[in-house]
């Protein structure tokens, strides 16, 4: 997705977009003992870690806006042309970001490049997606396989790697659009599907339908009938993955 569209959905994002401390850690553990790390596609800056020297490469000024004071330093630029030396950080990570670049492949080698050590990607494997794509918009869920690269795609382009499943806590603070699994109710909140770019890809009206048709579903008990097990679960593999390299 283009900057100017970040530029749109990105307001607001820092309310409904903050970081669950269960991810969190383990992006942290993935980074291991890097002092410095290069954050591509840094949005507002949630699962940067703390107390590490953190370089955030973002084209979006409407999210780079949205950064807490003291964040350290921001760079306006693409993840397919990072102007940085080569080796300039200990590590270089990316979360949830991958499928809004133009150039995926020359992301994750300029990530190669700046990076001494560990590079530490969080993306989707959208197949595991479920109900709230499938069964309300296939628009995004179609949309979602042709964006995310496959995770077998990405580990080629770093040359090798390991990859981590990251099961979603049901209460999980971000509310990305994976996370809502078991909150079906949250999709009817404007502010929530207006900081989702699957959202923010559909028209007016198109989204209203969808709205009004889990609304229905969610009244008359039949979402429930069909998904109501999930609200009994604490976690979900709904596709989140973790991809690991040491350079």
């Amino acid at each position: 997705m283009h900057e100017a569209a970040y530029d749109k959905i990105g307001r607001g994002y820092a309310r409904t977009r903050r970081a669950d401390p269960r991810i969190a850690a383990h992006i942290s553990a993935a980074l291991r003992s890097a002092r410095s790390v290069v954050n591509v596609g840094a949005g507002t800056g949630s699962y940067e870690p703390d107390g590490m020297e953190v370089i955030a490469v973002e084209p979006s000024h409407e999210m780079i806006a949205q950064r807490p004071p003291g964040t350290g330093r921001t760079i306006v630029a693409s993840a397919e042309e990072i102007p940085l030396p080569d080796d300039c950080a200990d590590a270089a990570m990316t979360i949830l970001s991958i499928h809004h670049w133009e150039g995926p492949q020359a992301g994750v080698e300029e990530m190669r490049r700046v990076a001494r050590n560990q590079v530490v990607i969080m993306t989707y494997d959208p197949s595991e997606l479920g109900w709230w794509l499938r069964d309300y918009a296939p628009e995004i869920f179609a949309d979602d396989m042709q964006r995310f690269p496959p995770v077998e795609d990405i580990l080629g382009w770093l040359g090798g790697g390991s990859v981590d499943v990251m099961e979603v806590p049901a209460d999980c603070a971000d509310l990305f659009l994976g996370a809502l699994w078991a909150r079906p109710e949250l999709i009817l909140d404007d502010d929530v599907r207006a900081s989702t770019s699957g959202f923010a890809r559909l028209d007016d009206e198109r989204e209203q339908e969808t709205v009004t048709q889990l609304r229905a579903d969610l009244e008359s008990g039949r979402w429930d009938e069909l998904h109501g097990d999930l609200r009994e679960r604490s976690t979900l593999d709904v596709g989140l993955r973790l991809i690991k390299i040491t350079t």
